[in-house]
């Protein structure tokens, strides 16, 4: 299984702290933020990497993470011009991902706790067409939303709805394989001008092909500045615990 992180973005909700840098270098207590999709990914086995970068600090973020050998990653990076949709950024990967299963983690997406290596197995072996991770949230319309049907089964998933039809969103660690390239390239931008990776979810409902695991651990999305205070605090509580592994120092270049 190979792995994305999308680390592009305006971040706009975070104004005025991005405007003259990327969200994902923003420091979730004593690491930038970037560190932890990528700790995600290695958690859960994955070696190859590739991050897709755009809006402000593109070359801070290459600077900082370099090829990944320090987190024992195989990095590669792709450009994604303008605020096109996760979909989009996705799509942008297909010649990286080749015929592998993969998994994506938005870059402002923090977990801790309950390990995904299972599922991320699980994923694989069964078959699936595609997976996220669902979490029960306080203010769903702030996200897509999971509606269930009668037999407690996703029948399908709304994008920031203002009359949310649950309390669980997936969150935004998804599990797809090569075939969702496909799906990608034959969508249309919703309202909002971007291509939905819900509506990629949809696609694999019909024939019960959608991986839908509830995830037990802690999540944060630090795309506010509410919730970036909520990570710190939770990556806080995890080293004064002794479950927060010491921050990547990356080897200096030889002079």
């Amino acid at each position: 299984m190979k792995g994305l992180v999308l680390a592009g973005g305006t971040a706009t909700r975070l104004f005025p702290l991005t405007i003259v840098t990327n969200k994902h270098l923003l420091p979730i207590y004593d690491r930038p933020m970037i560190y932890y999709p990528l700790d995600t990914l290695a958690g859960m086995g994955i070696r190859e990497v590739m991050v897709i970068v755009g809006g402000k600090s593109v070359g801070d973020i290459v600077e900082l993470l370099g090829d990944g050998r320090h987190f024992g990653l195989d990095l590669t990076y792709r450009y994604q011009r303008g605020a096109l949709g996760i979909a989009h950024a996705i799509g942008l990967a297909r010649d990286f991902i080749g015929d592998d299963a993969f998994c994506v983690v938005l870059g402002d997406n923090i977990l801790r706790g309950d390990p995904l290596a299972p599922l991320a197995r699980q994923f694989e072996d069964e078959q699936w067409g595609a997976g996220t991770l669902l979490y029960k949230v306080p203010d769903p319309e702030r996200f897509g939303v999971a509606e269930f049907g009668p037999d407690g089964k996703v029948v399908g998933f709304e994008e920031k709805p203002k009359q949310p039809k649950s309390d669980l969103i997936p969150i935004g660690v998804y599990f797809l394989r090569p075939d969702a390239f496909d799906v990608i390239e034959n969508l249309a931008p919703s309202g909002r001008g971007e291509f939905e990776i819900t509506d990629v979810l949809n696609h694999f409902i019909p024939g019960g092909r959608l991986f839908a695991p509830v995830y037990e651990g802690h999540w944060a999305d630090a795309g506010t500045v509410p919730s970036l205070l909520r990570s710190a605090e939770m990556a806080e509580e995890d080293d004064r615990a002794g479950r927060l592994p010491r921050p990547v120092e990356r080897p200096r270049d030889p002079a």
